[in-house]
Formats: C-alpha cells, structure tokens, sequence
C-alpha cells in the first residue's frame, strides 16, 4: 500500500514502554514517583488468586506507596463495576492507577484514572475524542498478549446487558506500558491462542483500514507484529515456559495495539461483538471465529493488501503467484493456525444457534464506528451471510 503522495495522519501512543522479563517487580522503581504516594492497583480475582500481583504491589509499596487495591473486574466488564472502581478510588484518595491483568483490567484502570482525575460525565465522554480529562498518572501492565489496550486510547465496558459502548480519546493514553513476559508464563493454552489470534486481527484490519488515518507508521507497525505473532503463537501455546516465544507475543501484541489505535479495526470487530456481547464468547475467539469469513467476504476489494501482509505471517505465501492466490492462501493459513492453536472454529461449537444469527447481524450494524473503516461496505444482509458462512 504505496503511495508517491503521504496523506496527513495524527499518531498517538504511550510516550513510554519498558520491555523486560521481571520488569513488573520493579513497578515501584520504574513508576512509585510519578504515581504519586496513594495507588489504586486494579485487578481481577483470578491474578490475586494466583499471586501474580503480589511482586508488583510489594514494588510499590516499598516505595512508600499505599495501595488500595481493586480485584473486581470481570470479562467484558460492566458499568457498575467501573464504577464501584472510581467510588472505592475517591474515597482513597488516590494519586494515581495502575492496571493490571488482561484488557478488561487494562480498560477499567483507564476510566478509572479519567473519572478519578477530572468531573468527567462518562455519558459524555462516550464516543470518539469526546473524554477531555485531565485523567490521574496511569501504568498499565498487560498480563495477556492480545488487546494491546496498554498502547491504545480506548476502553470498551457493557452497558446492560448486551451492549458494549467505548470511550476513545488520547486522554485515557497511559504514561507507561510495562511489558513483563514473565506474567504471561502461566497463561493456559487456550487463553494464549485466543489473545494470540486477537492481536493478528489487530494487525491485520490495521493494515487494510479504509480509514482516512490508515497511515505509514500503523502499516509497518502492523507487518512486524504479524512478523512475530505469527512465528511465535504456535510455539506460545504449545510450550507456554518459552520466555522468548512469550516476549515475541507480547511485544507483538503490543505493536498491533499501536497499529490499530491509530488506523481503527473494522468488520471483524465489529462481527465479533454481538458474540461476546451476547454469549459470552471470549474476544480474542469470538474474532477467531469470524475472521476468515469477513477476509473472503472483503477479498474482492482488498485481496491486494492482504497479499502484501501475507508472507509477513506467514513466510511459505512468499512462493504464491499473484494477488488473489496469495489472498486466498493467507485467509486458508489464518483458519488453518485457529485450528491448529486448539481453538473451535464454528459458531455452533460454542453455543450459537442457527435462530440467533439474524439478531446477530442486527446487532453488529450498529458497530458504524468499526464498520465505516471495512475495506468493503457491510449490509445487514452480507453480515449475516458471513454469521451463515461461520456456522
């Protein structure tokens, strides 16, 4: 995707990203002063279960910080819990957050620190570049290698009981990404390759964005996430001790999340939402699950960008003859890596019924933030042909 005329782009990321087994153990270090001395640490029960926090919170408290700490964030977390989350950080007085654990800790942590910093409505601030902050001092360190949320100026929560709404804005940008492979060693198999998968759908719709800030920096991020996601996730999810093939991923992840902040997703996405909204579908596997079918169904208008990216993930495409066969192996490959990685691969085979398809296809049409970035317009009637298709 060259041109000999480069259109004007805005690019915005975490001014600052430490990469470093063990680095979360020195989170006191690396980020107690500019914190401030009291710290809402947000988590999930399952990482406190684990003791994964324990390194870190010691860290910070052997600066002198105090902690409070907030372990209630769920998968796909709610209104009432990002809530619960600022009344507990304001009645502490807190200086600064920290996030830590996968996206939906990572995304609780930013709302948090804007709502706890300023008198934000978040009703107001839904939406894109409508949060104006200021927000409180932010350090995000990801536990999973698959949102990128610690490099992107978004959070998703649900509204209800289905509906998932967002706030993106530069304001909820963090100070510091703090990349530890070493937390992501006990991430099972599955987890691993549905996060893996999701940072590849990062990268992948990044490059191919019909958005107006599709732009040069996103693309080369996106091609060398691709370049080290895809030579790595195998190796990831079948020998989880790999402390390479675990830093490959996250740094992988990381770069896709910088790609795809700046040049937004699109139909994938947008498809997958009403899976994990509605069934409770992890999000890197509802992504999965679609992926496939909305690439043949964009293939008509993009099988050239997606030729060019292909051999980036998967180097034996290099030896394809042409745009539209190295298009169609690329999308061959990605279905044939879900299976591979363990993971199911049809709507039926994790609870969707053929009678819930149409409500589904509904549902993602009102995804305009996502689906106006498709390389190909997306009707009601062609979402659920691909729902159809991933069935």
């Amino acid at each position: 995707m060259t041109s000999s005329k480069i259109a004007p782009f805005t690019f915005n990321t975490t001014p600052s990203v430490v990469f470093e087994p063990g680095s979360s153990k020195r989170l006191g270090g690396i980020a107690g002063r500019r914190l401030g001395g009291r710290v809402l640490f947000v988590t999930d029960p399952g990482l406190r279960r684990l003791g994964l926090c324990d390194a870190a919170i010691a860290s910070l408290e052997g600066e002198g910080v105090a902690v409070t700490i907030f372990d209630a964030v769920e998968a796909d977390p709610s209104r009432a819990t990002l809530m619960k989350a600022v009344e507990v950080g304001r009645a502490a007085r807190i200086g600064g957050v920290v996030g830590f654990g996968g996206g939906s800790s990572l995304d609780i942590a930013k709302l948090s620190a804007l709502l706890c910093g300023s008198d934000e409505d978040l009703d107001a601030a839904w939406g894109v570049g409508n949060a104006r902050g200021p927000r409180l001092p932010l350090v995000l360190v990801p536990t999973t290698a698959g949102t990128g949320s610690e490099v992107t100026p978004v959070s998703i929560i649900t509204v209800g009981e289905e509906e998932k709404r967002g706030v993106s804005s530069p304001v909820i940008l963090p100070d510091i990404a703090l990349l530890d492979a070493e937390l992501t060693l006990g991430l099972p198999p599955a987890i691993t390759a549905a996060t893996g998968i999701d940072a590849m759908v990062h990268a992948i719709e990044a490059y191919a964005s019909k958005s107006a800030n599709n732009n040069p920096l996103s693309r080369m991020l996106a091609r060398q996430a691709l370049r080290l996601l895809g030579a790595n996730i195998e190796t990831a999810v079948s020998k989880g001790g790999d402390i390479a093939a675990r830093g490959a991923m996250l740094l992988g992840s990381m770069l896709a999340g910088q790609a795809f902040a700046n040049s937004p997703v699109a139909a994938v996405h947008a498809l997958a939402y009403p899976i994990g909204g509605t069934f409770h579908v992890p999000h890197g596997l509802s992504n999965a699950l679609v992926l496939p079918h909305v690439l043949r169904f964009n293939a008509p208008d993009a099988a050239h960008l997606y030729a060019e990216i292909a051999a980036d993930a998967f180097p034996s495409l290099e030896r394809e003859e042409g745009a539209q066969g190295r298009c169609a192996a690329f999308i061959e490959e990605l279905a044939g890596l879900s299976k591979r990685v363990g993971l199911q691969c049809r709507l039926r085979e994790v609870g969707i019924g053929q009678q819930h398809l149409g409500k589904m296809a509904s549902d993602a049409m009102k995804q305009t933030r996502l689906l106006v970035n498709n390389p190909r317009e997306v009707a009601e009637a062609d979402a659920l042909a691909i729902y159809r298709a991933a069935w």
